[in-house]
């Protein structure tokens, strides 16, 4: 079976990016320094010298931030796609979306109460003057 006419420019920027993405590589690979010391396999961090244990304990919740982060992008997709066809959904339309705004009011509000939206310095302060 023969290719269609349409795809032969999709096969020709298939070949060309496989060629030069392998051209870069063994590029690198050919002109690159083979020479290795100690000072290329330390870790490097803006220009400081590591010292110690990376494995601090320390209390910073960053997950709670890429979750909440989640959760709003999630319903700011759903609302635009709503507002796009408002007019076509109707009064149905306006009911679920307002259970759907709703919903998450009263889960942002939870988590408000819970205290997870506190994770500053300010949170320490207080847990320090409460024992």
């Amino acid at each position: 079976m023969q290719p269609l006419p349409e795809y032969y420019a999709l096969l020709i920027y298939t070949f060309a990016t496989l060629l030069l993405i392998g051209g870069m590589l063994l590029a690198a690979w050919w002109f690159g320094t083979k020479k290795t010391n100690p000072n290329k396999a330390m870790a490097y961090e803006s220009g400081v010298i590591p010292t110690g244990t990376a494995r601090l304990p320390l209390f910073i919740p960053f997950y709670l931030v890429a979750i909440f982060f989640i959760v709003f992008d999630v319903e700011t997709a759903f609302i635009f796609t709503w507002a796009v066809a408002w007019d076509m959904l109707g009064l149905p339309g306006m009911i679920h979306i307002t259970f759907f705004i709703v919903a998450l009011l009263l889960g942002l509000v939870w988590i408000w109460l819970k205290g997870g939206l506190e994770w500053g310095p300010s949170r320490l302060l207080r847990r320090d003057d409460a024992e």
